[in-house]
C-alpha cells in the first residue's frame, strides 16, 4: 500500500506551495488515479513520493519511506517523462543494464519485452523510437524488478486510443496480481474509466478522495453534443420546450455553432430540431466533466435565461452536491509533526550488480570502438610526422607524443572515456528513475575505475602497437631500437594513461559533466605539472638512494631482488612532475568526490 501523509512542496519566495498538505493513499490490487489540470501538482507529488523534491511530509511503501528501502528499484517501479536513455543505445541494450542496476537476470529484459509487446524492436536504436514505442519501453524497464508499486506520471499524454486501452489493460493486470498502480492524469473521463479510485487535486491540495462509480456520478454527466449554424436560435426553443414541460434542461453554448445540452437526450434535441425546421450537422451522446475548467462558456437555465458563468455542464444545484461529496469523501487524515520527519539519512541505491552494469553502460554504444579507432589513428599519423622531423627520443615517438602537445593522443582519449563514465550517468540518467541522482556508492566507483582503467591500457597498447608497426612500414628498423631498458617507460606509459582515465572519471563525478572530466584531464599538464615542476625544481638535500631495499626490509612478503627494478620505475614515474601532478590531482578529485558523496547522504 502507499500512503502519501501531509506532502508539501518548499514554496518559492513569495509564492504559494505547489503541493500543499497533500493526503491520500493508493491501495493494492486497485488502479489509482491523481486527476488536476495542467500545474495542479500532480508531477511534484510524484516527486515528492520519491523524495526528488525538497519539502516536509512522507510517503511509505508497504510501510516504509523511500530512504528506508535496501532496493528502491525492486519496491517501486518509475514512470517520469519520457525514456532516459542513450539515443543510440538499443532497447535490449538499455534494459540489460537497467537488469544489472536492479540485481534482476539479464534474461527478464526480453521477458519484459514480450510483455509490453515490442520484442521485434529489441534491436532498434531508442532514439528512433514513435512515442508510444517509448512508452512502451518505458513501462517495460518499470516492471523489470517486478516492483509492488507502480508509479506513472501522465502514462497516456500523446498516445492513440488504442495504446491508451492497452496501457490501462496492462496497469489493471499489475493490480490484478495484487500491485499498486498510482497515475496522473487531466482527463477526468480516462480517469473514470480506467481507475478504481479517483484522487483529485487542484492547486495542490486535496478536492476529492472518491471510488470511480461515485466519481463518475458526481462529476461526470452525460450530455448532448449538437453542432448546427443556428445554435442561439435552437438554443432557445430547447428553453422554451424544457419550460412549458416543466424540466430541467441546461444548455451551453461553447462555440459559435456548438452547443452542449445536459439534462436531455439525443430523440428530445432531434425532434425539437425538426419541429421548427432547425438545421442540425451533428448530434451525439457524450460524457461532460463537471469539474472546473479553464474556460467558462455561458450557460442558460431551463427558463431560458441567462445563468452566471458557471463550469461547462454544472449547474448550481450538481455544483452544490458535487461539493458537498467531495466535502464528505475527502479524507481528513491529520498527522502529527512528529510523522514529518525534518531530517532523515538517505541511502542512496546504486546498482547491485556494478561491474556488470558499468560493462553495460560502456559497451552498450559505439563510442568506445569509434574512440579507440580516431586515437589510434591520430596517434600514427603524428608518429610518422615525429619520425620524418627527427630529433624525437624513442619512448614520446611510440607514444606519439610531441612537446608542443600537453598529452598523447592515446591519454587524451582514455581521459574521454574516463570522463563519459559518470558524464553520461549525468546526461541520460538510468539510476535516476528511483532516487534523483546517481549513487555514489562504493562498488559503483570501483567499477567505473577498474572498467577505465582496462580500457586506457587496452587503448594504450593498440596505439603503440599501431604506432610501431607504421613506422616499421614506412620507415623500415631505422627510427626504432631495440631498448635497454623497458620496465620503467612501460610504467610510466600505464601510470599515465591509468592517471588521465581515473581523473576523468572522478571529475565528471564531482562536476557532473563529460565536458569537465575532459577539462580536469587537460587541466593537469597545462596547470598542474608546471607548479609541480616549480616545487621540484633545484637539488635535493637527502638523496632517496637505497629506498627500494629498505621498502623490501618493510615488506610483510620478501620480493626478490630482481623486482628492484620495477619499485624503482615506479618511484621515478611518481617522481616526475607529470607523475606527480596526476598524483595530487587524483588526491584533490577523490576527496573532493567523498565530500560531495557524504553531503548528498543527508536529505534535510
Amino acid at each position: 500500500m502507499l500512503q502519501a501523509i501531509g506532502l508539501t512542496s518548499t514554496p518559492r519566495r513569495n509564492h504559494p506551495p505547489l503541493v500543499d498538505d497533500l493526503t491520500f493513499e493508493a491501495r493494492p490490487g486497485s488502479v489509482t488515479a491523481l486527476l488536476g489540470e495542467p500545474g495542479s501538482g500532480k508531477t511534484t507529488a510524484l516527486r515528492l513520493m520519491l523524495e526528488l523534491e525538497p519539502g516536509r511530509g512522507v510517503t511509505y511503501f508497504r510501510g516504509r519511506p523511500l530512504h528506508r528501502i535496501p532496493h528502491p528499484g525492486r519496491e517501486v517501479g518509475v514512470l517520469l517523462g519520457d525514456l532516459p536513455g542513450n539515443p543510440s543505445r538499443t532497447v535490449r541494450g538499455q534494459l540489460r543494464m537497467l537488469c544489472a542496476a536492479a540485481g534482476v537476470p539479464a534474461a527478464r529484459a526480453d521477458a519484459m519485452l514480450e510483455v509490453v509487446g515490442v520484442a521485434g524492436l529489441r534491436d532498434q536504436r531508442l532514439g528512433s523510437l514513435s512515442l508510444g514505442m517509448e512508452r512502451r519501453v518505458a513501462l517495460a524497464a518499470a516492471l523489470l524488478a517486478d516492483p509492488c508499486t507502480l508509479l506513472l506520471d501522465e502514462p497516456a499524454a500523446g498516445l492513440s486510443p488504442r495504446e491508451r486501452s492497452w496501457l490501462h489493460g496492462l496497469l489493471r493486470g499489475h493490480a490484478s496480481l495484487g500491485g499498486a498502480v498510482l497515475f496522473t492524469t487531466d482527463d477526468a473521463k480516462e480517469a473514470a474509466r480506467s481507475a478504481d479510485r479517483v484522487v483529485s487535486i487542484e492547486a495542490g491540495r486535496l478536492v476529492a478522495d472518491q471510488d470511480a462509480a461515485e466519481f463518475a456520478r458526481t462529476r461526470l454527466r452525460p450530455r448532448v453534443a449538437v453542432r448546427t449554424p443556428h445554435a442561439a436560435r435552437l438554443a432557445d426553443v430547447l428553453g422554451r420546450e424544457a419550460r412549458a414541460a416543466q424540466r430541467t434542461v441546461e444548455i451551453v453554448e461553447e462555440s459559435g455553432s456548438r452547443l452542449s445540452v445536459y439534462g436531455s437526450n439525443c430523440a428530445e434535441v432531434g425532434e425539437a430540431a425538426f419541429r421548427h425546421g432547425v438545421l442540425v450537422h451533428q448530434l451525439a451522446d457524450e460524457t461532460g466533466d463537471a469539474g472546473a475548467q479553464p474556460s467558462l462558456p455561458r450557460a442558460r437555465d431551463h427558463a431560458g435565461s441567462e445563468a452566471p458563468d458557471t463550469a461547462a455542464g454544472a449547474t448550481p444545484a450538481a455544483s452544490a452536491a458535487g461539493g458537498g461529496e467531495r466535502a464528505r469523501s475527502a479524507r481528513t487524515i491529520r498527522p502529527s509533526r512528529s510523522s514529518r520527519p525534518a531530517s532523515a539519512v538517505r541511502r542512496l541505491g546504486g546498482p547491485l550488480r556494478p561491474l556488470r552494469y558499468e560493462l553495460h553502460r560502456t559497451f552498450g554504444t559505439a563510442t568506445p570502438v569509434l574512440t579507440a579507432a580516431f586515437v589510434v589513428a591520430v596517434s600514427v599519423v603524428t608518429a610518422l610526422v615525429l619520425a620524418r622531423a627527427g630529433h624525437t627520443p624513442q619512448n614520446r615517438l611510440l607514444a606519439a607524443w610531441p612537446e608542443l602537445l600537453p598529452l598523447p593522443p592515446a591519454a587524451l582519449g582514455a581521459g574521454l572515456l574516463g570522463a563519459l563514465a559518470f558524464g553520461e550517468e549525468y546526461r541520460y540518467p538510468a539510476l535516476a528513475a528511483d532516487r534523483g541522482t546517481v549513487p555514489r556508492r562504493l562498488g559503483l566507483l570501483t567499477a567505473k575505475l577498474g572498467v577505465s582503467a582496462a580500457l586506457a591500457l587496452l587503448l594504450g597498447a593498440l596505439a603503440v602497437t599501431a604506432d610501431a608497426a607504421a613506422l616499421t612500414l614506412v620507415f623500415g628498423s631505422g627510427p626504432l631500437r631495440t631498448p635497454a631498458e623497458w620496465v620503467s617507460p612501460a610504467a610510466s606509459w600505464a601510470g599515465l594513461l591509468i592517471g588521465c582515465a581515473w581523473s576523468g572519471v572522478l571529475a565528471s563525478g564531482v562536476f557532473r559533466s563529460a565536458s569537465a572530466g575532459l577539462a580536469a584531464v587537460l587541466a593537469v599538464p597545462v596547470m598542474v605539472v608546471p607548479l609541480v615542476r616549480k616545487a621540484l625544481d633545484g637539488p635535493s638535500a637527502y638523496p632517496v638512494t637505497g629506498l627500494a631495499e629498505r621498502l623490501r626490509g618493510l615488506a610483510w612478503a620478501q620480493w626478490p631482488p630482481e623486482a628492484d627494478r620495477v619499485v624503482l620505475g615506479a618511484i621515478r614515474v611518481m617522481a616526475q612532475p607529470v607523475g606527480t601532478a596526476l598524483v595530487l590531482s587524483l588526491m584533490v578529485l577523490l576527496c573532493a568526490y567523498g565530500f560531495t558523496g557524504l553531503r548528498g547522504r543527508v536529505r534535510l
